[in-house]
């Protein structure tokens, strides 16, 4: 949802993915080449992690009015627009705008008119009316063997029920959570509404963490029940449980319990176990609940310190979804049912707006993918369902890109310039497209372009029916946004965090620039917090997204939000003229550098991947020090079992390595610049982006290539794949203390 990634404390609405993703990335493009592939996707970028702590002067920008929430009180007293809902939920009376308790409510950011004055919703009243208008619709679908078994509205809406009471059969406390732990699927779905339902928070927990990061989750939102997965995930469960006070049952959905324990049921069980519940005592416990009471957490992924858990009330997941689905141009169920392929974690606040709560509000459908999606089988999937939206992280586009690179290099002379002058006409259309200046038609050449190439991009890609296409979680590269642009596929970026409850802004095709994350959501504020005279400054947001508040974390809640409700994002950005949003980096991420000039390492890592190829992953160093330094690694293949990196090159940087003269194949041959052409390579790339540099301060003096990749399990990887820059430093302090003791 950028969302490019931005998260208060560490968005970055990031997308966490399973240590062994990253290794079947490469195979998510399958066979296909440029020239005979197709698709277009919309970009989303998700949030940061850390806010900003320290207390600063507040300037407004000129002209930003401060907002005032109107209290709570039925909206349809209110004059102006009229609300598209017939009917609100009433509110808990309240003054405050956050709060730090489970129990609490919050003042719901309302206006007079337009999308923020839309009546407010449970999720139990979103849920209804959708089952009313759609209920016979397919809503999710799953696939076991070779078929693919479906749910519609009406049975979705029922298992919840059914859920629900199970979990209040199990001892569910009121305001007390369903911690959940498992790859993408229906129970996933059914488990986490099920848990609002009967009066609790659901809880994603990442398939990553350790045994010691889901005992930290667990007992921070005080679950009384854990679903997971697999018995992988449940011996993680049980490795801690005499550490989790609040836990009463664990519940395994997939595949057999391998052992007999009291507390641990199979899902047939757990699903049966409510039967003999009271409906009225379940409806009774809807009734209570309100919109401006939380309904699910979301956990940071925790890059610069411990995870969060971000409290989301029934306003802000329904406030958001009904707005997201009418700004992106989303279609009810009964005009042409929209369709996604949910794969990305549903721990990620990205994931669970579009997957769970957009689809809800539109009757749209939900298809998962295999649990080993991001190790290669997430084109099949694509390939068969053929979505009409499609969320990916940058690492998922980059790979794409990597994978169609590679196979076009093996197509013949005549098809290589064919998807070459195809490209060109691709990328100049669209970019003209974008500034305005586009012909009243569409050229020949470009039709002629989408014919011989782009429509076979998309239909290889599985996206020949995708009219939005998302990126998020984490900044994308420009060399990758050109790309899929160059094949008539604008990747659209959204900016967020989870405190957003997703998105602040979003690029859409009648509102596109390059490299911008687009303009304001409906019913939202952004301001630009002490801008300096690049008009540059944090990111400050307001509106009915902003979340509830940090669980049991008054003083980190009071860092996030000021005492007007404005959310500090602890991201830097500008707005140009016409109100476009940029990020330009991470306050916490800013380098200072010992003659006291600030630096965002992102533009100078970027530059140097872009003038390099070959290159990885870049970490820019320098804060304290007398110059800058940077560690580099090389792309190469990932065990697809673990995840890890192997000492392999890519097919695509081996290409690379044999055009600048070298003969390597393996990352141990150039690390440590053991390769003389590759290091020349590498010196004259960073040499170029040096001249680019906005003075001598910012430019790159002494580098070195490392033995191995970034990873999820190597630890320089968080969840969501941002880099942990405080781990790396610690980590590589041997290496990098060497580049200043030397100087």
């Amino acid at each position: 949802m950028h969302l490019t990634a931005c998260e208060p404390t560490a968005m970055s609405t990031t997308t966490a993915m399973d240590p062994a993703a990253d290794a079947g990335l490469m195979q998510l493009s399958g066979s296909a080449s440029v020239d005979d592939i197709n698709g277009r996707p919309v970009a989303m970028e998700s949030s940061g992690e850390e806010s900003a702590c320290e207390r600063e002067e507040e300037v407004e920008t000129p002209g930003e009015p401060v907002p005032q929430p109107i209290e709570t009180r039925d909206p349809h007293t209110q004059k102006g627009e009229a609300p598209r809902l017939e009917t609100s939920s009433p509110l808990v009376p309240t003054s405050q705008l956050w709060t730090s308790r489970g129990d609490g409510t919050v003042k719901l950011r309302m206006s007079e008119s337009g999308p923020a004055a839309e009546p407010p919703v449970t999720v139990h009243e979103l849920f209804t009316r959708t089952v009313e208008r759609f209920g016979g619709q397919t809503a999710l679908v799953r696939k076991e063997g070779e078929k693919w078994r479906t749910l519609n509205f009406k049975e979705y809406y029922e298992q919840c029920r059914a859920a629900a009471k199970s979990f209040l059969k199990l001892g569910l406390e009121r305001y007390h959570s369903v911690g959940i732990l498992g790859f993408n699927s229906t129970e996933w779905l059914i488990s986490n509404i099920g848990a609002i339902f009967a009066g609790g928070f659901g809880v994603g927990i990442y398939t990553t963490s350790s045994p010691e990061a889901c005992r930290y989750v667990a007992e921070n939102c005080q679950a009384n029940i854990l679903v997971v997965e697999n018995h992988t995930q449940l011996e993680k469960i049980l490795e801690v449980q005499d550490k989790l006070p609040h836990l009463k049952a664990i519940i395994q959905y997939s595949g057999e319990l391998k052992e007999s324990r009291s507390n641990v049921f199979t899902w047939a069980e757990f699903m049966r176990m409510g039967q003999e519940v009271p409906d009225a005592q379940l409806d009774g416990i809807i009734a209570s609940q309100k919109p401006n009471q939380c309904c699910c957490m979301i956990y940071t992924s925790g890059t610069t310190g411990a995870p969060k858990g971000a409290m989301l009330s029934h306003d802000n997941v329904t406030w958001v979804a009904r707005q997201s689905v009418k700004y992106m141009g989303f279609t009810d169920a009964d005009v042409k049912q929209e369709v996604v392929v949910s794969y990305l974690p549903l721990s990620h606040v990205a994931a669970q707006i579009i997957d769970i709560w957009m689809m809800l509000t539109i009757g749209g459908a939900t298809y998962f993918a295999q649990p080993d999606a991001l190790k290669g089988s997430l084109v099949n999937t694509l390939r068969e369902v053929r979505p009409t939206c499609f969320l990916a992280v940058p690492r998922v586009w980059e790979k794409m890109q990597e994978g169609i690179v590679s196979t076009s290099a093996k197509s013949s002379a005549i098809r290589k310039k064919v998807a070459v002058w195809a490209k060109g006409v691709g990328l100049k259309t669209n970019l003209r497209m974008m500034q305005g200046t586009a012909p009243s038609g569409p050229p020949l050449d470009y039709l002629l372009a989408k014919k011989l190439v782009f429509r076979k991009v998309r239909k290889a890609l599985g996206l020949d029916r995708c009219t939005t296409c998302c990126t998020g979680a984490a900044p994308i590269a420009k060399e990758t946004l050109e790309f899929f642009l160059s094949l008539d596929i604008p990747l659209f970026e959204l900016y967020g965090m989870s405190e957003c409850s997703g998105p602040q802004s979003l690029s859409l095709n009648h509102s596109f620039h390059l490299g911008s994350c687009g303009k304001n959501y409906p019913g939202s504020m952004t301001k630009i917090l002490n801008p300096d005279d690049n008009g540059e400054g944090e990111i400050c947001m307001w509106g009915r997204h902003v979340f509830m508040g940090y669980l049991n974390m008054p003083d980190k809640t009071a860092e996030a939000l000021d005492d007007e409700g404005w959310l500090r994002s602890g991201d830097l950005g500008r707005r140009d003229a016409d109100g476009f949003l940029y990020i330009t980096g991470r306050i916490k991420e800013l380098i200072i550098t010992a003659g006291g000039e600030n630096i965002p390492p992102v533009p100078t890592e970027d530059a140097v991947k872009e003038a390099v190829p070959l290159i990885s992953n870049a970490m820019l160093i320098g804060d304290k020090r007398k110059f800058l330094s940077m560690l580099l690694t090389i792309k190469c293949k990932m065990n697809l079992e673990t995840g890890e990196p192997t000492d392999e090159l890519t097919d695509e940087a081996v290409e690379l390595c044999r055009r600048l003269g070298s003969g390597a194949t393996r990352v141990s041959e150039i690390a440590g610049g053991r390769d003389h052409a590759v290091n020349a390579a590498i010196q004259d790339g960073i040499s170029r982006a040096n001249e680019r540099a906005a003075s001598n301060a910012q430019r790159v003096q002494k580098w070195l290539v490392l033995d191995r990749e970034f990873s999820v399990p190597g630890g320089e990887l968080g969840p969501t794949m941002k880099l942990k820059r405080p781990m790396v430093l610690k980590m590589y302090q041997e290496q990098i203390d060497k580049f200043y003791n030397d100087a």
